[in-house]
Order: structure tokens, then C-alpha cells, then sequence
């Protein structure tokens, strides 16, 4: 059954309340062949959405490997957004522009939104945004004990700030301490869903047919591949691409950390690890947080 229609609402912001968020791209894709693409191309079940809800979704390789972690919203029965954390718009868009061929769709790289971090908003429900085309729009990107909002701005919106660093960072440590991995140039094409813990946030579908790498999804879950895991851990001066080791043995790598290089998030071989370190600096396992993860 779909979804109730986009609730409306008047944000009321105050100006320049809302600093953007650097490195976040959004890419509009319209016309009556674009969820057909999507559903092909992207790794979750595109046609499951209604308008005005979103999910968890990402763009991989025929070998299964993630180029892009996404959020899809669907904000019109032909028109969606993808907010990709790590890659500029336009870049998403020339990457996907050579599989549209003859499908009757637009890929805009300029639509007009802006990430933004600014107060918290209510949304009708952690997988529904609040607002409509062409925005304002919320998004939940906390949880009920640290509640944070992602607003989606025009461009010219008077709330519309210019990037902070501080906020930068801030931003970036939440999504970490939540498991959200942000992957720069050097981590794409690197991981699988599953090494990545994607399962969380329900990322990717195991029942809606074909998308590059969904043969290698399948075949690691039904087989109970999945080796590797996605882990919180802390330390000194962590830094993307370095091996943790247990004793002599390297048992994962660091894929993203914070500004400080005091957390991070390290794919790890599964099971129990005794006395990790990265340059032998002792490093430690850290529980993650709730917020952004979605019951499949």
C-alpha cells in the first residue's frame, strides 16, 4: 500500500541557519523512464518507494563492489533525487549517463538543493521525508537520543549558509558513530555491501532481480560468505587505507575516519580480535550508534 502524499509545511527557518555540507552531491533523475532505470541500476528496491519516502541504497560494480553510497527519494511519481555523501553530482551523473541509452529520462546535476545540516525537523516517520518538490526538504539523519535533520535548500534559500568546517566535522563523526561509511575516491570500487554492513540500513535487496553485482550480493548472502565486517573502532591518528593487525596478522582495513583520526570505521575479518593496533598504536572496538539504520 503506498504511502500518504508529501506532508507540507512551512519551514520558517532563520537565515543562515542552515550551513551546507561539503562534498554531498544531489542528482535529480525525471521522466517517465526513470525509476525503471534506477530499479536497474541501483542495488535497493527502487519501485518499493512511494512519493515522498526514501531509503538506503548505493550504485556497484558488475564484481559487487560499491562505487557510491546513496539516499533515494522519491519526491515525484517520475522524479527522484539522489543524495550521494561522497561524489559530486555532476560526477554521478556522467558515470551514469552511459548505461541510460534509450531510456526516457534526465539526469540533472543541478536541481537546485543543497545539502544542509540546520535545526531539527519533525518528519512523519524515519523513511518519509518532510516537504516537497522543489523543497524545502527534511530529512531524519539521527535517532530519538540525538536527533539531526539533513535539509535538502534551494540554493537561494535565505536559511542556506555557507559550508562550516566545524559543522563539517561534526557531521562526519555522527555518521560514523551510526556506521555510515564515507567513502572517498581511494575506498570506491573496494568493498561489497555486506563488508560494509550495508544489511543495516537495508540497503540493498536480495529479492527484486537484476542490478550490477546482485548475482555476487546473492550468492554471498544465501552462502554465508560474508567474511568481513564493518566496525567503530578509536585510536590515535587513524587514517584512511591503513591495515589493523592482530599480533603479526592483518586482519582489516581503516575505510574512513574522523577529521581528528581518533575513530573510524575498519572492515574486519569476522569474529573476536585480541590486542588490534594500526602502526602499532593500539586501536579498540567501539559499539555503533542506532541512528540511520532501517528494519528491512
Amino acid at each position: 500500500m503506498l504511502s500518504p502524499t508529501p506532508m507540507t509545511f512551512k519551514t520558517n527557518l532563520p537565515a543562515a541557519s542552515c550551513p551546507a555540507l561539503s562534498g554531498f552531491g544531489v542528482l535529480s533523475a525525471s521522466g517517465p523512464g526513470a525509476g525503471a532505470f534506477l530499479q536497474a541500476q541501483l542495488m535497493s528496491d527502487v519501485n518499493a518507494l512511494a512519493p515522498g519516502q526514501w531509503q538506503w541504497s548505493g550504485w556497484l560494480t558488475p564484481k559487487g563492489r560499491v562505487i557510491a553510497l546513496l539516499a533515494v527519494l522519491r519526491v515525484a511519481e517520475a522524479r527522484f533525487l539522489l543524495l550521494a555523501p561522497d561524489m559530486a553530482a555532476a560526477e554521478l551523473r556522467d558515470a551514469l549517463q552511459r548505461f541510460v541509452f534509450r531510456s526516457k529520462l534526465v539526469l540533472d546535476a543541478a536541481p537546485g538543493l543543497v545539502a544542509a545540516a540546520g535545526p531539527v525537523q519533525a518528519v512523519p516517520a524515519p523513511d518519509r521525508f518532510a516537504g516537497a518538490w522543489p523543497g524545502p526538504l527534511a530529512l531524519d539523519f539521527g535517532s530519538p537520543a540525538r536527533p539531526r535533520t539533513l535539509w535538502l535548500l534551494p540554493a537561494d534559500d535565505a536559511a542556506l549558509a555557507p559550508a562550516d568546517p566545524a559543522q563539517d566535522q561534526a557531521w562526519r563523526a555522527t555518521d560514523l558513530s551510526y556506521g555510515l561509511p564515507r567513502l572517498a575516491a581511494g575506498q570506491r570500487e573496494a568493498w561489497t555491501p555486506q563488508m560494509l554492513s550495508l544489511d543495516r540500513f537495508s540497503a540493498f535487496s536480495l529479492r527484486k532481480g537484476c542490478y550490477p553485482g546482485q548475482e555476487i550480493v546473492a550468492r554471498t548472502h544465501y552462502l554465508g560468505q560474508a567474511k568481513r565486517e564493518l566496525v567503530r573502532i578509536t585510536g590515535e591518528q587513524l587514517s584512511e587505507g591503513q591495515a589493523v593487525k592482530a599480533g603479526e596478522a592483518t586482519v582489516g582495513t581503516v575505510v574512513c575516519t574522523t577529521a581528528d583520526g581518533r575513530e573510524g570505521l575498519a572492515v574486519l575479518s569476522v569474529g573476536e580480535h585480541a590486542g588490534l593496533a594500526v602502526d602499532t598504536c593500539p586501536v579498540h572496538p567501539a559499539g555503533l550508534d542506532d541512528g540511520l539504520a532501517r528494519k528491512a
